[in-house]
């Protein structure tokens, strides 16, 4: 039976994982699985080798006081990966984490893939010099990468972006408010992010904006879409707020309050994705440790952070980063969006070039991806 050992080290990968086993299985049957994932791959059989939230950690400065554990857990990956010598290795997202294993797996001879290419093309280009031998194939979900790569001399492949077979547009907002009893109110998306390092710096903010929000706009009630990962975080701190948020860990209540939403506040990455197949009219937001933030900015060569600002080449949902990640700054664009019909389309619109840019040649995206494993996998 051929063995797929998969590590995700986040939330978002473990959803990738997740629906890459499910395209696997359906296409050979007769595969098994082994690795590192989280919630949504363990419903799809792996047993995860140690938990994925030891790994899910994001920031320079955050990043240190971790890093014995993440050590100790990349030694017993690499001892579990000697001893079960998969036929496939597949390594998700997390590049500061998996070029580790994929370096130390390539000395085994395995056969790697590497699915969402590293996002270089953002920050420390000079990186690539290093990716030739890392991986067998490279799995590109932005249109625009492989050429990218391509023209530094490392080959890619592009598998569209799994956002589009999320369902985060297939909600039924009529059902939400029954099941919360919103009657009139207006929700208000806020997406503090997937990372426990992360969370603790958005949700004070967020509570800010709520709490200003109470008088400004009454109506507005706030959701929170999370992971399994910083559920818990997020529900203790949530406790004390004056206005209570509706908590959702499940994906379709997550997609029931995409579709309720009026307005999202959301941190840069996937989630912007996910809100614009939606059509939910957004900021985007953040805010990091300020030693991480001036060595980001120092690097960084991309105009745009948010995801559908960097596809659209300009700026369709504001940005608002670091200090300008202020309460007062927030409500100010919440209550801006609400009551600007034009500005809303304006979003809305952009959202459907943007979506159409990412859909891969044949077939939906997890399926395009598992032909490429499978074909470095009956590779002689």
């Amino acid at each position: 039976m051929p063995l797929i050992y998969i590590i995700a080290g986040e939330a978002s990968g473990d959803v990738l994982g997740a629906r890459l086993m499910a395209a696997l299985r359906q296409q050979r049957p007769d595969l098994a699985f082994a690795g590192v994932g989280g919630p949504r791959m363990t419903e799809r059989g792996l047993h995860s080798l140690h938990p994925m939230s030891d790994l899910a950690v994001m920031g320079l400065v955050e990043i240190l006081p971790r890093i014995p554990l993440i050590r100790r857990r990349l030694a017993q990956t690499m001892v579990d990966i000697g001893a079960k010598t998969p036929d496939v290795l597949v390594t998700i997202d997390s590049p500061g984490y998996t070029k580790h294993v994929l370096k130390r797996a390539a000395k085994l001879g395995l056969k790697r893939v590497h699915y969402v290419a590293p996002q270089v093309w953002a920050w420390h280009e000079e990186r690539v010099r290093k990716f030739p031998g890392l991986w067998d194939r490279l799995l590109c979900l932005l249109p625009f990468e492989p050429a990218w790569f391509a023209a530094r001399g490392v080959q890619g492949s592009f598998v569209g972006h799994p956002v589009l077979e999320s369902g985060a547009g297939d909600g039924d907002g009529a059902r939400f408010r029954a099941r919360y009893g919103l009657g009139e109110e207006r929700v208000l998306i806020l997406m503090p992010g997937s990372r426990r390092s992360e969370v603790p710096r958005l949700l004070p903010i967020f509570e800010e904006v709520v709490h200003r929000l109470a008088v400004s706009a009454p109506n507005i009630r706030p959701v929170l879409p999370v992971s399994a990962v910083v559920a818990d975080t997020v529900r203790n701190a949530t406790e004390t707020w004056k206005t209570k948020p509706i908590i959702v860990t499940e994906l379709g209540d997550k997609h029931d309050a995409y579709a309720a939403a009026s307005v999202a506040l959301t941190k840069s990455g996937t989630s912007t994705l996910e809100l614009a197949l939606a059509g939910v009219p957004m900021a985007v937001t953040y805010r990091v440790n300020p030693i991480s933030a001036a060595i980001a900015r120092r690097a960084i060569k991309i105009p745009h952070v948010a995801m559908v600002n960097l596809l659209a080449g300009r700026e369709v949902v504001p940005e608002l980063l670091q200090e300008r990640c202020r309460a007062d700054i927030l409500e100010r664009t919440v209550l801006e969006l609400l009551g600007d019909d034009d500005a809303i389309e304006r979003q809305k619109s952009a959202f459907l070039d943007i979506l159409a840019s990412l859909r891969p040649a044949e077939g939906n995206p997890s399926d395009a991806a598992a032909r490429q494993v499978l074909e470095l996998l009956n590779e002689a």
